[in-house]
């Protein structure tokens, strides 16, 4: 039997709903009558990280989560593990674990939409699905999963679509790589490559801003002052942005401060395609740094994460592309 560890970090899937209808965190984890059922799928052990809801979190805090991982991994012989989390950022986390964890055995992170004492709560489901996951042979070098509704998704493709619907969790341009049946865990596709930079911290501060008909250059400018190491901007369609904030990203790469690009669109990539003022051959030729479908948040994460590595714009052009 495998042996896998649920780690909790908060979020909805341990909280309860009172009297007055106020959903916040509970003392008493409410999942452990749930693990207590798990007997017969894998032998859990539990550790009880963190307790706060997911708008709490933070990429410092993703870090310090990736490195209590690795050293539970190498201390405690562990075939996979279940991180619980907060639906609000969980994509941003199981994406910088994705990032920065270097290690082959399942990482598989799960979450509810609604609280404990719900009616139709979806917690107990959802971690018994991440579990199922996590012990799946298939499971094995496929990089951080989230796993919500039955359906398996990649980290690095995964997005909330939806404010309360508990399928929520959709991955918009190739869906899920997977799902999980009451006979056991399905996978149909994988991704092709899989990308690790371990670092053992966040110093830049990278902020992200996005795109509105007759954006401002002092909205730009506001931002740069702040002191930012990196820019990502949520541009309209295949990479296009109002003209008037030109010179302001201009004067960001001249000062080597990197800007990157992605689309504000549910699907799709960036592209250098329209060749007037404000389009995204223009912002290619100014420097600007494209991605290859990442959403803004998650290209926030990896500018983060890049910055640690390299100031280089042609080497930081290469990570995204990858």
């Amino acid at each position: 039997m495998k042996k896998i560890l649920v780690l909790h970090t908060g979020g909805t899937i341990a909280m309860q709903e009172d009297e007055h209808g106020a959903v916040t965190p509970n003392l008493v984890n409410p999942l452990y009558s749930t693990i207590e059922s798990l007997s017969s799928i894998a032998s859990v052990v539990v550790d009880d990280y963190l307790n706060i809801p997911s708008p709490h979190m933070t990429p410092s805090l993703m870090v310090d989560l990736a490195k209590r991982l690795k050293e539970r991994v190498q201390n405690d012989s562990l075939d996979g593990i279940v991180v619980t989390h907060g639906t609000d950022t969980l994509e941003e986390t199981a994406y910088l674990l994705d990032l920065v964890l270097n290690i082959e055995n399942p990482v598989v992170v799960t979450g509810a939409m609604r609280s404990s004492n719900e009616l139709g709560s979806d917690g107990p489901h959802n971690l018994i699905s991440a579990v199922k996951t996590a012990a799946s042979d298939e499971a094995y070098g496929k990089g951080v999963l989230v796993v919500l509704n039955d359906e398996i998704h990649t980290a690095k493709n995964v997005t909330k679509t939806h404010s309360s619907n508990i399928a929520t969790f959709q991955s918009p341009q190739y869906g899920p790589i997977g799902i999980v049946t009451k006979r056991g865990v399905n996978f149909h596709h994988t991704l092709s490559h899989r990308e690790c930079h371990p670092v053992d911290s966040l110093t830049k501060k990278v902020s992200l801003l996005k795109t509105y008909a007759g954006m401002e250059a002092d909205i730009v400018e506001a931002v740069a002052d702040a002191g930012i190491n990196g820019l990502v901007i949520e541009a309209f369609g295949q990479g296009n942005v109002p003209p008037a904030i030109m010179p302001a990203l201009d004067r960001l790469i001249k000062k080597q401060i990197p800007v990157v690009l992605v689309s504000r669109c549910y699907s799709g990539v960036v592209q250098d395609t329209y060749g007037y003022d404000g389009g995204g051959r223009t912002l290619k030729d100014l420097g600007v740094i494209f991605t290859n479908g990442l959403n803004g948040q998650k290209a926030r994460l990896k500018l983060m994460v890049a910055l640690e590595l390299t100031t280089d714009n042609e080497q930081l052009q290469q990570i995204f592309l990858t």
